[in-house]
Order: structure tokens, then sequence, then C-alpha cells
């Protein structure tokens, strides 16, 4: 009866060792899938990064909008002329005035003093005409020099003015483009890196917990292998953990024999002799979670290594 209690108890552990072997295996497996997922993320997302622009690329020349403004300059004083119509009138009249002055001295037979007198301040008169008539037009030809002078100018300042405004104006839109791609390209780039971080930090974890199943699987398996070396008459005779099947021989209550190989090298490594567990009296099998293990004490066949 002891014996019969350490075989089950024995069995028990070891199927509970390659339970939880083939468990963190299965684990194992899941989250190097995961992984590499996330690998072809980061992969998908490096392939297809945003290039890097040149945000002054489209920049155009706007010297040409400064337009050549000397054809609207001029000498406003380049044609002043001088006042000669006072002058001219002022000769005339003193001509005039000559002649006027004779004439009344030969009818009047005045003396030819009174005549001179009144010829002299009759020109004198003129004279003063003229001067202020010379004097007028000159001071409206200066003002109208000033003033064309002064309209020239506006001109040109006005001009200067909206040129100024317009090329201001074309250099700050494209400042302004040049501005947005790129705060647009290093908002895309935060945003991809902050992605790519996170995936490589899951990918990192997932490795992480791969190998940690790994490590858990090993051990669960060098569980199972201590129990199996305690009790020789069980071992996991399940098909599904072996490979290279052969029969090789028959025992003498008609139960085939086989040799073959653990898949998992956890169990054991080289070639075994045994039965499979579908095969044989279900006496002899001992169930546990949907997996067989054999009780070799139950048969005529001997669990051994032959290779």
């Amino acid at each position: 009866m002891a014996v019969v209690t350490a075989i089950v108890a024995g069995t028990v552990a070891i199927a509970g060792s390659v339970v939880a072997g083939h468990q963190e295996k299965q684990a194992a497996k899941g989250f190097r899938n995961d992984a590499a997922g996330k690998a072809a993320q980061i992969a998908h997302i490096e392939a297809n990064r945003q290039a890097i622009p040149n945000p002054y690329a489209n920049f155009e020349d706007v010297s040409s909008m400064a337009t050549d403004l000397s054809s609207m300059m001029s000498n406003p004083y380049l044609n002043l002329g001088v006042a000669t119509q006072a002058a001219e009138f002022q000769a005339e009249e003193a001509d005039i005035a000559l002649a006027n002055t004779l004439d009344t001295l030969r009818s009047s037979g005045a003396s030819a003093g009174g005549a001179t007198a009144l010829a002299q301040a009759a020109l004198q008169s003129k004279r003063g005409v003229s001067a202020s008539i010379e004097k007028q037009e000159a001071q409206n030809q200066k003002l109208a020099a000033q003033g064309e002078a002064q309209l020239m100018d506006a001109k040109v300042g006005e001009a200067t003015r909206q040129q100024n405004i317009q090329m201001s104006e074309a250099q700050r839109i494209q400042q302004a483009e040049a501005a947005g791609e790129q705060f647009q390209y290093a908002e895309q780039e935060t945003r991809d890196m902050q992605q790519l971080n996170r995936l490589s930090g899951q990918q990192a974890q997932q490795e992480s917990n791969a190998s940690q199943a790994r490590a858990n699987q090993n051990a669960a398996y060098g569980a199972g292998i201590g129990a199996v070396g305690g009790i020789a008459s069980a071992a996991v005779s399940d098909r599904r953990f072996k490979k290279n099947i052969k029969l090789i021989d028959t025992s003498k209550s008609g139960l085939n024999i086989y040799s073959f190989e653990y898949i998992n090298k956890g169990l054991g490594e080289g070639i075994f002799q045994g039965v499979m567990s579908d095969e044989i009296p279900k006496e002899a099998v001992i169930p546990f979670d949907g997996y067989n293990l054999v009780d070799y004490s139950q048969i005529d066949v001997e669990f051994k290594k032959i290779a």
C-alpha cells in the first residue's frame, strides 16, 4: 500500500511538472510571438518614418517686387526761366513815353525841360509796375517748382512704403510656412518616438516574460525528472510528448513496445523504450489534466533508456 501511495504521489508530481512545463512552454511561445509582433510594428514605423523636410525649399526671391522708381523723379528747377515779359514791357513803355513827350513839345510849344520831366515821371511809374510783375512771376515759378518737388517726394515715398509692405508680407508668409512645416515635423517626430519607445518597452517586457517562462519550464521539467528518478515504475508515456516513435518489439502479454525520444529534452535526452499510454490497460494509466502517465509496475514492459 505504501508503495502504491508513493507511486501515485510521485506520478502526480511528475504529471504536475509535465503540465506546468508544457504550460510554460506555451506561455513562452505566446510571449515570443507577441514580442515578434511588437518588433514588426517597430520595423513598420521605422520604414514609414517621415522624410526630414527642408522648410526653406519653397522660399522665393521677392526682390522682383522692388521696382525702379527713378522714372517718378524729375528736377522741377531744370526749366526755370527768367521773367523777361516785364523788362520788355518796360522798354516798350519807355519808348512810348518818349514819343509822346516829343509830340507834346511840338504841339504846345512848351519848353523842353517840362516835357522831359513829364516823360521821366511816366517812365518811373511804368518801371514800378514792371518790377512788381517780374517779382510776382519769379515767385510764382519758385512756388510751383517747390510744390512739384514736394508732390514728387510724396509719390516716391508712398510707392516705397507700398513696396516695403509687400516685400515684408511676402517674407512673413514664407517664414510662417517654414515655421509651420518645422512644427508639423517636430510634432510627428515626437509622436513617432513615443510610439517607438512604448513598443520597444513592450517588446522588451515580452522577451523578458518569454525568458522567465522558459526558465519556469526548465524548472518544471527538472522537477519532473527528479520525480521520475524517485519512482522507477512511473513515466510520462503520452505520445503527444514523443517523437521518432518506432515499434521494436511485443511483450508476452501482447503490448507493443516502442523506442522514442521526448520532444522536450527536459523530460530526458536520448532514446527510450516504453509503451504508448493509449494502447495499454486503463488500470496502468494515470490521467492528469488531459495528459497520461503510465505505471509500469502494472504491465510487463520495462521503461528504460536504451541509447
